[in-house]
């Protein structure tokens, strides 16, 4: 007895030991390189898929919206893995390794001329063999699979202040989240910077070897102090928890609903410590999953479902209830996902255009995103520190935006990027022609590529907007238990329309080809019609826009704008504030 006391008081003593703030730059460094490896590997790539694989434009941008698509879902699979099987270190630690193999085989493309169909970019070459697509696909398979891994890494920080004091360690967790944010802005900045510049002036090789080298820093850094981390083990997913819903209440179909004054009589299944005794009435057809038939079969001795594929708690029905209900308002950010992931052509458009700043220096091609980040971090901070304390100001009394608010205002933001986006291409086009290069793609025109900065601004507000709206919507609108995948809804919202950007595309190339005509997103972009395809894009965002508004109404308030009400009614019915 002694001896299990001894045991069990040491293993106390290990987890207070583990985690803390020491674990915090570790994983912070770990995630913040790998970024830096896997975004600066992106705003070329189309680059380098038409000069060494000879992939005309549409194809090569398919293949990055096929690409960015899965780097996308890789956080909603990782995540979802990582609770329930593998569990976060596991996840993060083996996500490292395979996003390194992914950027050594990158690299090895570049250093070995037989892994690629063209030896050098001038020559001409034979279109790639099956084994040598296959090693270019596996790079990209391994990196998106691999950064879903690493994407675990802000709960896995979490996890390392959750054994200690949750008071005085509360100010620790607002700062690690502070700084990893703050990371993550910087790696994408220099990854859009520095490694672009590397490639630009000293080669792919070198352009892809940094990367790889960076995330084999990134690696060993995270394993550095293995047996320091919290590592706690998987449970169950709540993805078995919905399949277990629909399951049951399809099972039950013909089961009756119980009267509505019959809640009392615990005729609904619930969690302990639950003060939910009945389901809400929208989407009545899953309450069927949580009706007792017969307590003495379904119900074991600690008041758990027997089978949890026979009986589900009224919990498990809300927080499915909470997802079905949000989808027609996130597959509105679909659109700006869109707009987001046009980056290969944006490339293509400054390669054309004047880049210098100076006599001495230019940007290169694949850094004009940059500007897109800048006015990502702007934006949120101007948003948070000076419009809004300033508005209070003004109106005398605290001045918030719902988070439905800021997501239509990213959506009508972005409506105005794809409009500047078509007059500038317009424009551009028409010098290219006026200057007699309509042949000639390669060629520079005298107009500065400057023009290309106010969508990129409006593409980063949008983003701001919609980003900050969508995560704060789903955090208030879902169960704390369903944090997760609140976290996680962005993202895959993202991945979605990098799939429904390659669709478009495909769409577009094949109507506008039809009969031997020029497609509007030709190889070469100064015969193509970009910008016709650009408004093409500004008129779905626009119908996208009104589709928003139709889902809000539909939607009708949500818990934001319902709490807010209670604490309204609450200040008017206060007895002090009447007695005052």
């Amino acid at each position: 007895m002694e001896k299990e006391m001894e045991k069990s008081e040491e293993e106390m003593m290990n987890r207070q030991r583990k985690g803390g703030f020491i674990t915090m730059p570790f994983i912070i460094a770990n995630e913040a390189l790998a970024k830096v490896a896997s975004v600066g590997l992106v705003p070329n790539m189309v680059l380098y898929l038409m000069e060494y694989y000879r992939m005309g434009a549409v194809k090569a941008t398919k293949i990055l919206f096929l690409w960015s698509a899965a780097t996308n879902f890789g956080p909603v699979v990782a995540a979802f893995g990582a609770d329930a099987y593998l569990g976060r270190f596991v996840a993060i630690g083996l996500g490292s390794i395979l996003s390194f193999l992914g950027m050594v085989v990158m690299w090895l493309t570049a250093m070995i001329p037989e892994a690629r169909p063209c030896r050098h970019s001038s020559e001409n070459c034979k279109s790639a063999t099956t084994p040598q697509i296959i090693i270019l696909l596996s790079c990209f398979a391994l990196i998106s699979i691999g950064g879903g891994g690493i994407s675990c890494s802000l709960a896995f920080g979490a996890d390392q202040l959750s054994q200690k004091n949750k008071t005085k360690n509360q100010r620790v967790l607002e700062s690690f989240i502070s700084w990893y944010i703050a990371s993550q802005t910087i790696a994408v900045v220099f990854s859009l910077t520095g490694i672009v510049y590397i490639q630009d002036h000293f080669g792919w090789k070198l352009g892809f070897g940094v990367p790889a080298a960076l995330m084999l820093f990134s690696t060993l850094s995270f394993f550095l102090i293995s047996p320091r981390y919290v590592k706690h083990k998987p449970h169950t997913s709540l993805i078995t928890g919905f399949a277990q819903v629909l399951f049951v209440a399809c099972k039950n179909s013909k089961l009756s609903f119980p009267p509505k004054d019959s809640t009392a009589n615990g005729v609904y299944h619930h969690g302990k410590d639950s003060t939910l005794m009945a389901p809400t009435d929208k989407l009545r057809f899953l309450n069927k999953a949580c009706i007792i038939q017969d307590r003495e079969q379904d119900i074991a001795s600690d008041g758990s479902a027997s089978n949890k594929w026979s009986l589900c708690t009224i919990e498990q029905v809300e927080e499915l209830k909470a997802i079905i209900k949000v989808i027609p308002i996130w597959s509105t950010g679909i659109m700006v996902a869109v707009s987001t992931s046009q980056t290969s052509l944006w490339l293509l458009q400054a390669k054309t255009m004047n880049r210098h700043v100076t006599s001495n220096f230019q940007i290169p091609a694949g850094s004009f995103g940059v500007f897109m980040m800048f006015a990502v971090c702007i934006t949120a901070g101007v948003y948070d520190r000076v419009i809004l304390p300033l508005a209070s100001k003004v109106r005398g009394k605290p001045v918030t935006v719902s988070a439905k608010r800021r997501i239509g205002i990213g959506l009508f933001f972005s409506i105005l990027d794809f409009v500047t986006s078509a007059i500038v291409e317009s424009i551009r086009r028409k010098k290219a022609i006026q200057e007699g290069y309509i042949d000639n793609p390669e060629a520079v025109l005298k107009m500065s590529a400057m023009w290309l900065i106010p969508h990129n601004v409006l593409c980063g507000i949008a983003e701001a907007f919609n980003a900050i709206g969508q995560s704060e919507f789903y955090y208030s609108e879902f169960p704390s238990s369903m944090s997760s995948i609140a976290a996680s809804m962005f993202s895959l919202g993202s991945a979605v329309g990098s799939l429904v950007a390659s669709l478009i595309l495909s769409i577009v190339d094949n109507i506008t080809s039809k009969g031997g005509k020029q497609s509007w997103v030709s190889d070469n972009i100064n015969k193509g019609h970009y910008d016709n395809y650009y408004w093409l894009l500004a008129i779905m965002s626009a119908v996208n826009f009104l589709y928003y508004l139709v889902c809000c109404w539909a939607y009708g308030p949500s818990a934001e704008a319902a709490s807010k009400k209670e604490e309204r009614g609450n200040m008017v019915h206060d007895p002090q504030q009447e007695a005052m």
